[in-house]
């Protein structure tokens, strides 16, 4: 099974081989997977040729070979401005006490579970548990996702119950209006619906039975914003 970022690289690498006839450069690849350095793109890259995915042909400048997909993905056609991946979704059955369930690799992605996050007061996130969840690949798309249970009730309004597996796409940009998991004071974090105002940010439940609050902008990071969501039943 692929990592989130090791499935963008390949993506984004037979995308830009069929619409371009070459390989990306390291600067495009690092832009597009929005990476610090360089060196990610090496280890994602030699993780691919181990996997099979990918083969390097020496001595040829940016000469990288896709030379296989995940098997929930068909190309179909090379054509200039055209890449549609056709996505398998996973099938998700109970999860019973002290059974894992492994989705099948075809249609899902596993990500990790940092723990509980409060939908109604803010609580530290845990993070330090090795928790994973698979999630179908068609609720993802670029960009580095994590999941997180919901504890609470303050944004029921919005659909979202206590319970519930909230996936996040990490990341600081966020719009008016969107869901997003916010870090107080760098130690609280909780999901709310983000409003800015000039200098100020108010964190905004979805349950009149909670105020909304407001805070200096200095105070408030965002971590990600809300993707999808999962629930049992």
């Amino acid at each position: 099974m692929l990592t989130p970022k090791q499935h963008e690289l390949l993506i984004f690498i037979d995308k830009h081989l069929r619409e371009t006839g070459c390989s990306p450069s390291f600067e495009e690849m690092k832009d597009a997977l929005d990476l610090r350095s360089k060196s990610g793109i090496h280890r994602l890259i030699s993780a691919l040729e181990e996997r099979g995915f990918l083969r390097r042909h020496k001595h040829r400048a940016r000469a990288l070979e896709v030379t296989k997909l995940p098997q929930n993905l068909n190309p179909g056609p090379a054509v200039a401005g055209s890449f549609t991946p056709n996505v398998i979704k996973g099938n998700f059955g109970p999860r019973l006490a002290g059974l894992r369930t492994e989705a099948p690799e075809a249609g899902a992605i596993s990500l990790p579970l940092y723990g509980k996050i409060a939908a109604g007061l803010p609580i530290e996130a845990l993070q330090d548990n090795e928790d994973t969840v698979e999630v179908p690949m068609s609720m993802l798309g670029g960009g580095e996702h994590f999941a997180l249970t919901v504890e609470g009730d303050s944004m029921i309004e919005a659909g979202i119950l206590d319970g519930d597996t909230v996936i996040i796409r990490r990341g600081e940009a966020a719009e008016n209006g969107q869901i997003i998991v916010a870090l107080v004071d760098n130690n609280e974090v909780t999901l709310k619906r983000l409003r800015r105002k000039g200098q100020s940010i108010a964190l905004e439940p979805a349950n009149v039975r909670y105020e909304t609050k407001i805070f200096p902008a200095e105070r408030v990071k965002v971590q990600g914003r809300l993707v999808a969501l999962l629930r049992q039943y």
